[in-house]
């Protein structure tokens, strides 16, 4: 008998990256007291990790849970950029309703309409929740018309067009129903909640089942299975079977050794749980997501869609440079290895398989944020390694023609720079889809470009729209391969000799190109030291003496001026390093390199190509 347990709701916080997810869910928190009125919050809490705070963005979902007049409400913050959508997928599958945040100046965008997409694929509701409405310039008004506009294209159901509207502005904790209410603070959101998402139904006297949507990884007690209890009751010391809908061999004894729920920001440890529960389970060594947890008299796998393929993928490699090894802690092959294949225990959408050289590794990942962020992660960690240009991953239809992967691609810029993108972008497959006039005086350009067409862009976008444009991609599946793409007009300046670089040297090298080091610092020969104007490389010498005699004295060198070198970004150095470049990554410094040192056997390679 399916029952409801009107004592929970199951919610997931869904947006466009930066549009205020996490800072809503802090309100929340706040607001139903999870925190002492006396304790000290950092901003944006749910955004554990350093690269998330640092950046403002969040990667991994989190889960967290409030209570609110007796009602208990399981909250997942997920990601908003696309290149975790991954995450955004399968969290959904443990929640009965969204709330959907939009900004009330930027309206609805890209990954708005990737997220709702998925919502409303899987029949859920929506609550809209309008944030920002304290923005000097927001315009609460036309957003909504342009959300239900968003909600038309995507076929919703009448129901779902029903949907209620908030007003909120996260960061001053208010939310209102009408915009003309006096806002007092977040209880009508509250109220939402509890009477237009639905309870969690299940059959509480039926076997156990329960979906596994995401892996936590903890270094103490391994992998951490989260999922809702589908049906019946799930008990500490319980055996039960692991099956998967899409592995249907797949047969697994275990014992359920710990269980816990979530309770604000921490997991409390329970005896049993429930029909509806959002559930943690340590102590299944290999557990996996789209796993179902079942008792072993009936063990039938709960339906759950497969993980998004990746579409770009680098090579790590063993540093073999001639300063390898003088600055990580980690730097063998094996040290690499495990490295990687730990990732994979919380990261689903990574692919990582050993090539034929044991001391390279081919990671694939969902787009270039995805593998940068691993890159920045390792590199704190202490490991020291080198990486290849991104590439894209191909496919082949049935008549063996070459597929490749493509993106919508959206671009917010003043109306003065929209030619110089058309123009770069047309350079790179791209097609003007529309063209239409945007929020502030911008106007909205729509492209169709292939994914590999993007890789290197970002740089030249904020250069060519003196940062005053907005790009936002979306993965739109596989089309046919669209022709040669010329990634990079100029040319690099190489180091000709290893040694530590020297004012004159790099003095009389600036006059060539853009450098990328200062004086001091150590490089090698075929280390590439800067950007050259031309299109082809230069090595130069940059160790390089001026020759004393009695007229010439060395303090004439102090008058030479040279020019700051422009220090590259990691996702600057991914973007400018050419295919037969490797990017050397260690905890203190970023090297781009070529990856035939010897300038002789560099050679020989081109003119064998």
């Amino acid at each position: 008998m399916r029952t409801k347990r009107e004592d929970i709701r199951n919610i997931a916080i869904i947006a466009h990256v930066d549009h205020g997810k996490t800072t809503l869910v802090d309100e929340l928190l706040k607001q139903s007291g999870v925190f002492r009125s006396n304790q000290e919050v950092q901003e944006r809490v749910m955004d554990s990790n350093d690269i998330e705070r640092e950046r403002g963005i969040t990667i991994l979902s989190k889960n967290t849970a409030v209570f609110y007049k007796n009602t208990k409400i399981n909250i997942i913050d997920t990601p908003g950029h696309a290149d975790f959508g991954g995450e955004v997928e399968r969290v959904l599958k443990m929640v009965n309703g969204v709330i959907l945040v939009v900004d009330a100046f930027e309206g609805a965008m890209p990954q708005t309409k990737f997220v709702l997409k998925k919502a409303l694929e899987l029949d859920l509701p929506v609550i809209v929740c309008i944030n920002k409405i304290d923005r000097p310039e927001a315009r609460p008004s036309e957003v909504i018309d342009e959300v239900l506009e968003l909600f038309i294209d995507l076929d919703a159901s009448d129901e779902q067009l029903d949907c209620p509207f908030v007003y909120a502005s996260a960061k001053e904790g208010i939310a209102i129903l009408e915009l003309d209410d006096s806002p007092k603070n977040m209880e009508p959101l509250f109220e939402t909640i509890i009477n237009y998402i639905p309870a969690p139904e299940g059959d509480p006297d039926a076997d156990t089942q329960v979906l596994i949507s995401t892996i936590d990884y903890n270094e103490y007690v391994g992998r951490i299975g989260v999922g809702k209890v589908d049906n019946g009751t799930i008990k500490v010391n319980q055996e039960a079977v692991i099956v998967n809908a899409h592995e249907p061999d797949k047969k697994k004894k275990v014992r359920i050794s710990k269980l816990y729920e979530f309770d604000g920001l921490s997991k409390v440890e329970v005896t049993e749980a429930s029909i509806g529960s959002i559930v943690a389970i340590s102590g299944i060594t290999d557990i996996q997501i789209g796993d179902t947890l079942c008792s072993p008299e009936n063990p039938v796998a709960i339906p759950f869609q497969k993980i998004s393929e990746p579409t770009i993928s680098m090579d790590f490699i063993v540093n073999d440079s001639p300063l390898a090894g003088k600055e990580g802690k980690f730097v063998t092959s094996r040290h690499l290895r495990d490295r990687l294949f730990r990732e994979l225990n919380t990261d689903v959408s990574l692919r990582v398989e050993e090539t034929e050289n044991a001391d390279c590794f081919k990671v694939s990942g969902r787009g270039e944020l995805h593998l940068s962020v691993l890159i920045e992660n390792m590199r704190r960690e202490g490991y020291e390694f080198a990486v290849s240009k991104a590439e894209v991953l191909y496919k082949k239809d049935e008549d063996g023609k070459l597929l490749e992967p493509m993106e919508t691609c959206l671009i917010d810029v003043p109306e003065e720079f929209a030619g110089t993108v058309i123009e770069k972008l047309s350079q790179r497959k791209g097609e003007l889809q529309g063209m239409s006039a945007g929020n502030g005086g911008n106007t909205r350009l729509e492209f169709s470009i292939p994914s590999r067409g993007l890789i290197g862009y970002r740089g030249d976008f904020m250069t060519d729209t003196k940062g005053n444009g907005i790009m936002n991609t979306l993965f739109a599946g596989y089309g046919p391969y669209k022709g040669d793409i010329q990634y990079r007009k100029q040319g690099s300046l190489i180091a000709f000799e290893s040694g530590e670089s020297i004012t004159y040297g790099l003095f009389n090298a600036q006059d060539r190109g853009t450098l990328f080091i200062g004086p001091g610092e150590q490089v090698y020969a075929g280390m590439v030291i800067g950007q050259n104007g031309k299109a082809e490389d230069i090595e130069l010498n940059v160790c390089k003496k001026k020759q004393l005699t009695n007229t010439r004295s060395s303090a004439a060198d102090e008058a030479l001026k040279l020019t700051p070198p422009r220090i590259l970004s990691l996702e600057q150095a991914l973007e400018f390093i050419d295919t037969d470049e490797l990017l050397e990554v260690t905890p203190k410094n970023l090297r781009i390199r070529k990856k035939i040192l010897d300038p002789t056997m560099r050679m020989r390679a081109k003119r064998n190509q």
